[in-house]
């Protein structure tokens, strides 16, 4: 059989050939068909660098956040939340204390404690822990759209929000403080919309801070970090390496409506007036916690978290310096209250990554960008899948959280409480007040974490003179305690072990228990220790 290829000698169109007896023709220049069409297209996506960046950056809060509930704030968390779903009111009254019965107390948090309380009555243990890593999960995820928008570079914005991890370690626990970092990275989503764009819905706004107030009292740093945004755009010019760029008239009037909806929002809480005062007032006040409360102290250059903090100030500068940065005004004014919220109290180092992650990634745009036309998708399919099962067998069982509590709480002596029922007011660690509460609903405690209340009371200065050792026995004296529930290497249980005032009833690995031989002298006049221990 004879055939020929039309157009086998015609130069001008090779990209056909005809078949003779058949009529077909076939495009040789037609490009392959992709096996899996969309579908190829979307798992491309799904299993693309920068997919696993993203999975690496939830691999990484999840390797520093796993360990243990180390925040002693959540057990009074959830027995707030536990009398509120129980009985529909909000509490306006210490309740747990013997020392401070019925003095009025302000809950700002009510609204975030919920979560924490339903995962514990679904998940008990896990289920605090899994909404405490979800909500770190989130708050990274936002930051790190924030910084691919401000970079443009995958991998450099992965790389400041790595940086950022490291920083924010501080806050990593089960605390209500994470939802309020939530609405903090939307915040500052929604305004770098509106400031790229001239656009954004700042609609949400209200409803946020409405939010906010109620969850957190950092909805005041949130204000404050929106006033910044907004007062560094009612001027313009250029001061050397510093310029701004003014809102336009329409601009500013949606701006200053959404912030005055925010004010009026924040009004909106079961305490009115009285919790917007509260939080003027809390950071201003509370003096002695500030001076003798860890998270409250200034950044130690020495120690681990300084020396990040030391990191991320050389890498700003350097950043600057090195590129010839021009700043916008927006960026600095944000950069500089990040550096000062954030070395005078080792708490705000998370806020410090949230407002700094930003203006590294792109400092960091010297990373090669990335290429997705050499990009290997089974490779970081496999990577992707091994991280994902490290988090999943991984995750911390109900028995080993349990250890970890047992290892920071008196659990050990809480058998021996239950059989032997102290018969008056017992003196209890700070860290403890609240554990052991939640663990005996009977119990009233001396103090626990809860220092706003404690230190306006003067509470907090008279257990700062018994950890001190400054003239125990007066204080132990003034409110009337028969019990007193401590650490072993504390200097308050060495003074009591040699203290023939005092017999030793119960000795552990964690606590020890002193009790008064014979009967306390009354309590002073003005202390509420009248009520009984447990």
């Amino acid at each position: 059989m004879e055939y020929t290829l039309s157009g086998m000698n015609d130069v001008s169109s090779p990209e056909s050939a005809t078949y003779p007896n058949t009529g077909l023709t076939s495009h040789l220049s037609d490009p392959p068909l992709k096996p899996l069409g969309e579908w190829g297209s979307a798992l491309r996506q799904v299993f693309s660098f920068p997919a696993l960046l993203l999975t690496l950056l939830i691999t990484t809060v999840f390797v520093m956040g796993r360990n243990g509930l180390s925040d002693p704030d959540i057990w009074w968390h959830l027995r707030n939340a536990e009398y509120l779903l129980a009985n529909h009111r909000f509490i306006r009254v210490d309740m747990y204390s013997f020392t401070l019965a019925g003095h009025p107390w302000v809950n700002p948090e009510w609204l975030g404690e919920i979560p924490y309380y339903l995962a514990w009555r679904a998940g008990g243990l896990v289920g605090i822990k899994l909404v405490m890593l979800v909500s770190l999960a989130v708050i990274f995820l936002g930051l790190l759209y924030l910084c691919n928008k401000s970079s443009g570079n995958p991998k450099a914005a992965a790389l400041a929000c790595y940086f950022a991890v490291f920083l924010a370690v501080v806050n990593f626990g089960p605390r209500t403080i994470l939802f309020g970092y939530c609405f903090l990275v939307m915040l500052l989503i929604i305004l770098e919309r509106f400031r790229s764009c001239g656009k954004g819905p700042l609609w949400i706004l209200p409803p946020l801070f409405c939010l906010w107030t109620n969850t957190h009292g950092s909805w005041l740093i949130g204000l404050v970090v929106f006033g910044l945004i907004v007062a560094a755009g009612f001027v313009e010019g250029r001061w050397g390496r510093i310029e701004a760029r003014r809102w336009s008239a329409k601009q500013s009037r949606n701006l200053m409506l959404a912030m005055g909806g925010s004010l009026a929002a924040a009004l909106v809480n079961p305490y009115g007036l009285g919790l917007i005062l509260w939080s003027i007032e809390y950071p201003f006040r509370l003096k002695l916690n500030v001076e003798h409360v860890q998270e409250w102290t200034s950044v130690n250059f020495h120690d681990p978290r300084g020396k990040v903090a030391l990191l991320l100030i050389i890498a700003l500068l350097l950043g600057a310096l090195l590129r010839d940065y021009r700043w916008q005004l927006t960026e600095l004014v944000l950069v500089l209250f990040a550096l000062y919220t954030g070395l005078t109290h080792i708490r705000f180092l998370f806020l410090a990554a949230i407002l700094t992650a930003p203006l590294l990634a792109k400092f960091l745009d010297f990373v090669p960008p990335y290429q997705p036309e050499i990009d290997k998708h089974v490779l970081n399919a496999l990577l992707m899948a091994g991280m994902t099962a490290f988090i999943f067998y991984g995750f911390p069982s109900s028995a080993q959280l349990q250890e970890s509590i047992e290892n920071e709480y008196p659990a050990e002596i809480l058998p021996y409480l239950s059989s032997h029922p102290p018969s008056g007011p017992v003196l209890n660690d700070y860290l403890w007040g609240g554990y052991l509460g939640w663990e005996d609903r009977n119990f009233k405690c001396f103090i626990d974490s809860r220092v706003d209340i404690f230190e306006y009371a003067g509470v907090f200065k008279d257990y700062l003179d018994l950890v001190g050792i400054q003239n125990p026995n007066a204080v132990l004296d003034k409110y009337g305690i028969r019990y007193v529930l401590f650490p072993p290497t504390e200097e308050l249980s060495y003074v009591l072990r040699r203290d023939p005032g005092w017999k030793v009833v119960y000795s552990g690995k964690i606590s020890t228990l002193f009790e008064r031989v014979g009967n306390p002298p009354p309590a002073k006049a003005g202390n509420s220790s009248g009520v009984q221990g447990m």
